[in-house]
């Protein structure tokens, strides 16, 4: 649990987060097209870096303690942190988080989805789907005077309901100039309890929701998480800011969006 004050971030800073956003969507918008079978991970790392540097950004996981790639890929069973690897090549049928952060002007634009590779499985379709709603549901509870236990306990009322698990291990956070910082987002929880919401609050909300178990199990490189089960997890992720009405979404690729206003 992060102990460090959280941090309002000014009007200057939240439209430096907005043009840090909006290319990290634009990198997962050009990188979709080569997720197809045939493909390695490596080589959509190495395309997300190429378009990166070509437009001026920093990967922010490269490097970050220690972390040897650009972007996470998490395969099927991966539910976060996946290296790319040239030996790890996509499949008719399976699942991809891609989750990037781009640095611009020092600030960072975090945000992740989960891709279908080809055709897959109705149960696997609806897996996708109901974590992609859980991401929404989560952001429609973000509001002033709101409480972060809230926006767990709508992904994960729902998640259940579906007959899926929500991972306890890893959380949303806060983030600005710095990657991880206060508060953390738990994607479960209660409502009313937790810190109370104010304008100028930004933070990832970032479901991982689990076809099995939500326990996981760290794989030997000390990044790689995975179901304990080895069952598939999906995951969605926005950077969000609290406004003074509702919550704005900062990682689309066409600017704004006003979600949940009172």
């Amino acid at each position: 649990m992060k102990t460090e004050p959280i941090v309002i971030l000014s009007q200057r800073e939240i439209e430096k987060m907005r043009r840090a956003g909006r290319l990290a969507a634009k990198l997962l918008q050009h990188l979709e097209p080569l997720v197809k079978p045939g493909v390695s991970t490596l080589q959509l790392n190495d395309e997300a870096e190429r378009w990166t540097q070509a437009h001026g950004a920093i990967s922010a996981p490269l490097g970050y303690r220690g972390f040897p790639k650009s972007i996470c890929t998490s395969v099927n069973e991966v539910i976060c942190h996946g290296i790319p690897n040239a030996k790890q090549i996509l499949r008719e049928g399976d699942i991809i988080n891609i989750d990037v952060t781009l640095i611009v002007d020092r600030y960072h634009g975090d945000t992740s989805k989960t891709f279908i590779v080809g055709v897959s499985s109705p149960k696997v379709q609806k897996l996708v789907k109901v974590t992609e709603e859980c991401l929404c549901l989560g952001i429609v509870e973000v509001k002033p005077d709101a409480k972060i236990g809230d926006i767990g306990a709508a992904i994960q009322e729902y998640a259940e309901a579906q007959g899926f698990s929500v991972v306890r291990d890893f959380v949303g956070h806060g983030i600005s100039n710095i990657f991880h910082t206060a508060p953390d987002i738990p994607h479960y929880g209660i409502r009313g309890r937790g810190k109370r919401l104010r304008p100028g609050m930004v933070f990832t909300i970032e479901p991982m929701i689990n076809e099995g178990t939500y326990e996981v199990e760290m794989l030997s490189d000390g990044w790689t998480a995975v179901t304990r089960d080895r069952k598939l997890s999906a995951q969605f992720e926005h950077t969000i800011v609290v406004t003074e009405d509702g919550v704005e979404i900062l990682t689309l690729p066409e600017g704004p969006s006003n979600h949940g206003k009172t």
